[in-house]
C-alpha cells in the first residue's frame, strides 16, 4: 500500500531507527500528522515530485552517508539532481530522515537545528 500524495501533514521516518525515533518522541505529533514508514511504504515518482517541490531540490533529500553508497562504489559528492533522484526511487535508505511536512513546511534530516525548528513549528500550530 502507497501512502497518499503528501497534501497533508507527515512524518516519513524508517521505524527501525532509534535516532528517528527518538525524534518522534521529542516532537510529540498529534494524530492529524501522518506517519509513513518508508521501508514499508517506499516513495512513488509523485511523492518525491512533492518532496522536490517543498525542498527546492533532490540532493537536499539525500543521505549522504547512508551504507549503499560504499556498497554500490557510488560517491555521494558527485551526485547530479537526476542521479540523487534515481537513488531515492531505487532505496529507502537514500532518504534523509526523518522528513517532516507540516503546514506547508518541511523539515529534513536530524540534526539539533532541524529538529528544533520542526518542535518550533509544531508548538505555534
Amino acid at each position: 500500500m502507497h501512502w497518499i500524495l503528501l497534501i497533508m501533514d507527515a512524518f516519513l521516518y524508517l521505524s527501525s531507527c532509534s535516532t528517528c525515533k527518538r525524534i518522534l518522541e521529542t516532537l510529540d505529533l498529534s494524530e492529524e500528522v501522518a506517519l509513513i514508514d518508508i521501508k514499508k511504504d517506499p516513495l512513488t515518482e509523485e511523492q518525491l515530485s512533492v518532496l522536490f517541490t517543498a525542498t527546492g531540490s533532490y540532493e537536499s533529500l539525500i543521505n549522504k552517508r547512508a551504507q549503499l553508497f560504499k556498497t554500490r562504489g557510488i560517491d555521494p559528492k558527485a551526485l547530479t539532481e537526476e542521479d540523487a533522484k534515481a537513488l531515492l526511487l531505487d532505496h529507502y535508505t537514500f532518504l534523509k530522515r526523518p522528513v517532516l511536512l507540516y503546514k506547508s513546511q518541511v523539515f529534513v534530516g536530524n540534526s539539533k537545528s532541524t529538529v528544533n525548528d520542526a518542535k518550533k513549528c509544531l508548538d505555534e500550530h
